[in-house]
């Protein structure tokens, strides 16, 4: 049994050493071996049974005292000098583990009768159970012991202390958090769970909304207009427009009246609006129409002529969200504003999305928001998913009708060919052919009702064909001149007159007859597109520009001015946007009001052919473009590189277009003779098919 030597009496001591009885001696051993003994390797000893006869025997003479070694005060003090256990006598050095008992008197720590020299280390343990080594806990309580330090000297005794949890400090949050927490909270509230709200704010110290506008909401949303007309007074110093107070207790007395309307109460509502509402001098034009529904029939008439959902919780929301708009979001947070922040992130998610091509949706609950929003390339129309091979020479031009139902191609072999497109399948049949033209078909327009399709040859060609789509019969054959090139043209939105020009100067306005109703001398038109208001064509030259012209006027302008002949150009829907083919510069995008350039798309090899461009997409979001390298070319329109390169043509790509109805359709024409239709890859498994490459990242 290994134990702390002691030291002899320092020289010069005083006194004689007190001697400690046999019978105490041996009962310290008796006790200490068999502690020893019923002691388990790494725990704690259990409890002695119980003596079964007798008083225990008297421990007075084994407590230590204050001083630390002896029985009585005249006791110097003794040096503690600790020996490291050996291995073989380890089991002999551990002590019985102190039981529950009351804190030992004068802040010492309890021996449990243990002999002085003899402290309690079971395997190195603390006696509460935190990690030590042996040699640290005899030097530790060794030092205690000998020079009479309490507890708190040596470290509180967290065995019987609980965790500092509760004085912990709290976190202060910053206005970022607490935003944070008052949305969540709002939206809690919305949905109904008040007491979740409450023990929200009451935890993270926020406040949801300030008290003033809590009672107003409240007191707005119970019909009690007397006390919302007070509360606007404490309202008064948190809001910053000086006329905010005034409309906003016109608005409550708009929906005071209209509710006194609604319960038949008209005398009720006559001195609402004479004494209420007419001294507050606002909106004299709106007191006179809520004057006129006093002479609404009943209810239901009230209801349609103020466009009001009646008294109840529905017309009081709607009064809340009006009211909203006149306080600060400190006071009051608008309605539904994490709502709104969502479907905000959506949308932006949205618009950088280089392959949305999808039908918008507002609405939160058809959008996951555990994850970013991600569209496929192989949900885009860049795989192929037919290839039309009826034509037998150069394909030149290709056009969806309006309505999507319908494609128009013409070709150098002089037919036009017209392709009905199946809805459900997306997949293409012949329909009719349209044949006759001496020179070949490299332009095409449908009428805006789709009834009527005009047909353009090349530069040498004088004649123009107006075609009954319906019927396949030829309507009109146009030709003023054999000096004339009518290579373009475009139809005025009322689809009973149109527009033809080409480079020999030659620009018409004609009836559907091909009787020419107005001429604009020495214009040498590329192209011609018709304006939505009916009056301006516009016209690209041979000055390099685009001009709008005036027909019933006589008026032109310029509108667009580039460096390098205009091949061909097409106009968004909106009639906002201009993109042209511009010749060795490839694709521009223009905004026509503010007139500036807005976007170079690189890629498209384009040199002084013709090349027909076009924008598609769910919101025309995307454009294409043939190319003299055989590609088709697809951009986001706010993006200047590709997002994919579309392969398969083996000759150039001279026009293509996308269906204004199927944003998933795309066809091209090809002097290979082919026309391609393109689509979403046939299935979600497997490789991507042939035909579509991309140069953006963000495939996925």
């Amino acid at each position: 049994m290994t134990r702390l030597a002691e030291p002899g009496p320092s020289p010069g001591a005083a006194g004689p050493r007190p001697l400690v009885s046999a019978a105490a001696a041996a009962s310290s051993s008796r006790s200490t071996l068999a502690s020893s003994s019923d002691s388990e390797p790494g725990g704690a000893s259990p409890p002695p049974p119980p003596q079964p006869h007798g008083p225990p025997p008297p421990r007075k003479k084994q407590r230590l005292s204050a001083s630390g070694s002896g029985p009585g005060p005249h006791r110097r003090r003794r040096r503690l000098r600790p020996v490291l256990p050996s291995s073989a006598g380890s089991s002999s050095m551990q002590q019985q583990q102190p039981q529950p008992q009351a804190p030992p008197a004068q802040g010492l720590p309890s021996t449990n009768g243990a002999q002085p020299g003899h402290l309690s280390a079971a395997n190195g343990q603390l006696p509460h159970g935190g990690p030590g080594p042996g040699l640290g806990l005899g030097l530790g309580l060794g030092l205690g012991l000998g020079l009479g330090l309490d507890t708190a000297t040596l470290g509180p005794h967290t065995e019987s202390q609980p965790p500092a949890a509760s004085g912990r400090k709290k976190k202060r949050l910053s206005r970022a958090d607490e935003d944070v927490i008052r949305l969540i909270g709002q939206h809690l509230r919305g949905l109904g769970f008040n007491q979740t709200v409450e023990q929200l704010m009451q935890e993270t110290g926020c406040s949801l909304e300030h008290p003033s506008a809590t009672k107003f909401r409240n007191h707005v949303t119970e019909g009690d207009w007397e006390k919302a007309e007070a509360d606007l007074t404490e309202l008064k110093s948190l809001v910053h427009l000086p006329q905010a107070i005034v409309r906003m207790k016109f608005l409550l007395l708009e929906q005071k009246y209209l509710e006194f309307l609604d319960d038949g109460k008209v005398l009720e509502a006559l001195q609402v609006l004479r004494f209420e509402l007419t001294p507050l001098k606002y909106n004299t034009d709106r007191i006179h129409a809520l004057s006129g529904y006093l002479m609404c029939s009943d209810a239901e008439d009230l209801r349609a002529k103020a466009e009001w959902e009646g008294k109840g919780s529905l017309s009081r929301t709607k009064l809340l969200d009006k009211l909203h708009t006149y306080l600060p979001p400190s006071v009051m947070l608008p309605p539904r504003r994490l709502q709104t922040l969502l479907r905000q992130a959506v949308e932006l998610q949205r618009d950088r999305c280089l392959y949305h091509n999808t039908k918008a949706d507002t609405n939160l609950d058809s959008v996951s928001l555990l994850m970013d929003h991600a569209c496929s390339r192989r949900q885009f129309p860049c795989y192929t998913r037919q290839i039309l091979t009826e034509h037998c020479n150069e394909v030149w031009f290709c056009k969806f009708s309006n309505d999507s139902t319908k494609l128009a191609t013409g070709s150098k072999d002089n037919a036009v060919i017209i392709w009905q497109v199946d809805p459900e399948t997306h997949q293409l049949k012949l329909l009719k052919t349209l044949e006759g033209h001496t020179y070949g078909v490299s332009y095409l327009v449908w009428s805006p009702d789709d009834t009527y399709l005009i047909a353009c040859g090349p530069d040498d060609c004088s004649e123009l064909w107006l075609w009954h789509v319906q019927t396949g019969e030829l309507r009109t054959k146009m030709s003023q001149s054999h000096e004339d090139s009518l290579t373009c043209a475009a139809w005025n939105p009322d689809g009973k007159r149109f527009v033809t020009g080409g480079q020999r100067g030659q620009f018409y306005q004609c009836d559907l007859d091909g009787n020419v109703l107005d001429s604009w001398e020495g214009v040498r038109v590329q192209c011609l597109w018709c304006l939505n208001d009916g009056k301006t064509i516009l016209a690209s030259d041979t000055h390099q520009r685009i001009r709008g012209y005036n027909f019933e006027e006589l008026t032109d302008r310029n509108i667009v001015q580039e460096d390098h002949p205009v091949m061909s150009f097409t106009v968004s829907r909106n009639g906002r946007l201009a993109l042209l083919n511009v010749a060795t510069q490839g694709v521009h995008l223009w905004d026509l009001q503010d007139r500036v350039l807005l976007q170079k798309y690189q890629g498209v090899t384009q040199g002084f052919y013709t090349i027909h461009s076009c924008l598609g997409g769910m919101s025309e979001d995307f454009i294409a473009s043939g190319s003299e390298d055989h590609k088709v070319y697809i951009w986001h329109r706010k993006s200047e590189l590709p997002v994919a390169e579309l392969t398969g043509h083996t000759r150039t790509v001279n026009c293509v277009s996308w269906n204004p109805q199927i944003p998933s359709m795309l066809a091209s024409a090809s002097d290979d003779g082919t026309v391609r239709i393109w689509g979403p890859a046939p299935s979600l498994d497997g490789d991507d098919p042939e035909g579509c490459s991309s140069n953006s990242p963000a495939d996925s």
